[in-house]
């Protein structure tokens, strides 16, 4: 009797002592999913993604994106907003559940985050001055002063591909990419240095001001939602995934990018092993 009643106890205890760390496994996905809210962590000076438009609404692909994600697991979404260079170490510090951003996909980025399905092509061009005849190509950029924003993978290529050319570039560093487009339009600055889509948009909305220099100079490269490697976080991060690969097979995501871009992607459902 005693011997059965020892291993009843000592099942009950183990079982007691298994359920925490079930319950723990899933704590981020069945945390967001009892609150009905997803906090997302972002800046707002990334157009087309996020940006504030002249009603002074948040707007942008990211927007649209994470709304349909929020409808495929049934909560809200909820935005925190901040300097791109606060983002990332918000999301360590358990400010909000994912990064929209979206950031781009780089080797010293998945050693320490991971990334969620492609959104997007990111690879690098410049934008210049409309009228700047000194620059019609990449290499054109040589000795001048280029702009970019701050801790970005843009402004980490831009230095790399300076130091390429037979004058390295100078760079200034900025901490959201409209006042860098304010410099280039007050003559500044020579470049901006960001992704193509971004800059393609920026050309579209003020061509009268501003060019896109063609071809762009960046490895191919995508953009991607971010979230942490915590083994909390995974079973949220692939409700998501399967969100985001979800509006792929449907073409809700090709419509948004039709809509914020002009083109649309072929981006793979995993995020891919980076070249830089």
């Amino acid at each position: 009797m005693k011997k059965r009643m020892f291993l009843k106890t000592a099942l009950g205890l183990a079982m007691a002592l298994s359920m925490p760390l079930m319950a723990h496994a899933e704590d981020a996905l069945a945390r967001v999913k009892a609150a009905g809210v997803l906090k997302v962590g972002t800046e707002t000076a990334f157009a087309p993604f996020d940006f504030i438009d002249e009603a002074g609404e948040h707007t942008g692909l990211n927007v649209d994106a994470f709304n349909e994600i929020g409808k495929e697991l049934g909560v809200k979404v909820q935005w925190v907003e901040l300097p791109w260079d606060g983002v990332l170490p918000g999301l360590e510090a358990g400010q909000f559940d994912v990064v929209a951003g979206p950031a781009t996909i780089t080797k010293a980025r998945t050693e320490r985050y991971r990334f969620l399905s492609p959104v997007a092509e990111a690879t690098v061009a410049f934008l210049k001055a409309k009228g700047d005849d000194s620059i019609q190509k990449p290499e054109d950029v040589a000795g001048k002063l280029v702009g970019a924003g701050k801790a970005t993978s843009q402004l980490a290529q831009a230095i790399a591909y300076g130091k390429t050319l037979p004058k390295p570039i100078e760079t200034r560093e900025y901490v959201g990419f409209n006042e860098a487009y304010a410099d280039l339009a007050a003559g500044r600055i020579a470049a901006v240095a960001n992704s193509f889509p971004n800059i393609a948009y920026v050309a579209e909305k003020q061509p009268d001001i501003f060019a896109v220099v063609n071809p762009p100079f960046g490895q191919k490269s995508y953009f991607g939602f971010i979230g942490t490697k915590k083994a909390d976080d995974q079973p949220l991060l692939d409700a998501m995934q399967a969100a985001i690969v979800k509006m792929k097979k449907d073409g809700r995501l090709g419509e948004l990018q039709k809509k914020w871009f002009g083109v649309t992607f072929e981006t793979p459902d995993v995020a891919p092993e980076p070249a830089f």
